[in-house]
């Protein structure tokens, strides 16, 4: 039994699993980004539907959280500032997890809006999608120490 804690500890600790998790995410937000750059006032109806942005506030997030999502994915992928992105990336995602808790327990029938304006809407299984990615992001934090762009 003591192996085997070893060696799933040694599994979740390791620099190269945070590197197939960086690419991961770094895909992940780079998808997500781009499908909501193109299409900006349907990504703005989206956040409108969720009611939790205050109103005022809809258009700047529809344009600022797209380029956010963007360019945390490309810094992800090269490894520049990744523990500073993974950080960013959870404070987002937390976020995210919790609107969607918010409109499933209100019941609302919206769409997701996560890589497209269109598509399917939330259910109960989006949460721990989301939480699942908060903890590679954390993995990240405390274990990616393969950095490409590394200065000396």
């Amino acid at each position: 039994m003591t192996k085997l804690w070893l060696f799933l500890k040694q599994i979740v600790s390791s620099q190269y699993l945070s590197f197939l998790l960086r690419y991961y995410l770094g895909f992940l937000f780079i998808t997500g980004g781009i499908s909501k750059i193109s299409y900006p006032s349907g990504f703005a109806e989206t956040l409108v539907s969720y009611q939790i942005v205050p109103y005022w506030s809809v258009n700047f997030f529809a344009i600022a959280l797209p380029w956010v999502e963007l360019v945390c994915g490309v810094l992800l992928i090269i490894g520049l500032r990744t523990r500073a992105v993974a950080v960013i990336i959870s404070i987002l995602l937390v976020t995210f997890a919790t609107g969607l808790l918010i409109n499933l327990i209100r019941g609302a029938p919206i769409y997701c809006g996560c890589f497209s304006n269109s598509g399917d809407r939330i259910n109960w299984w989006d949460i721990p999608r989301d939480l699942l990615w908060v903890i590679f992001a954390i993995q990240i934090f405390f274990f990616d120490r393969i950095f490409l762009l590394r200065r000396k």
